[in-house]
């Protein structure tokens, strides 16, 4: 079962990425939702690197996340990467759900970025 359920989110992120592509002024924001955390990357994919990353696990956020969880964590992620994205001096990006359907802690993420000024 959950492999079925692994390939059609493997079918789905295929389909977006066919689509979606980060370049140096406008990099891929790609999201990763597991059962416990929740990681945000900003990619350029002309480079094949990774240019900046927050995720529930980094320490400067799992301090503020005290008994916190779901949706306020995925929040506190989105908040940080847009944050690093300011300060590396991105304003734009493209963003990559990664297969995930857009609710609950995606949205969430989602919404929080656009809030703290990244544009998608």
């Amino acid at each position: 079962m959950s492999l079925e359920r692994a390939e059609k989110r493997h079918t789905r992120q295929v389909r977006v990425r066919r689509k979606v592509r980060g370049t140096a002024g406008r990099p891929r924001l790609s999201i990763y939702r597991s059962l416990q955390h929740i990681y945000a990357q900003v990619v350029s994919d002309e480079t094949g690197c990774t240019l900046l990353a927050a995720s529930s696990i980094s320490p400067m956020i799992r301090d503020e996340l005290k008994n916190k969880s779901g949706v306020t964590v995925a929040k506190l992620v989105g908040k940080a990467i847009a944050e690093r994205c300011r300060e590396a001096g991105i304003a734009e990006v493209v963003f990559d759900r990664n297969g995930f359907l857009y609710h609950g802690r995606v949205k969430a993420l989602a919404e929080a970025a656009r809030e703290a000024g990244l544009k998608f």
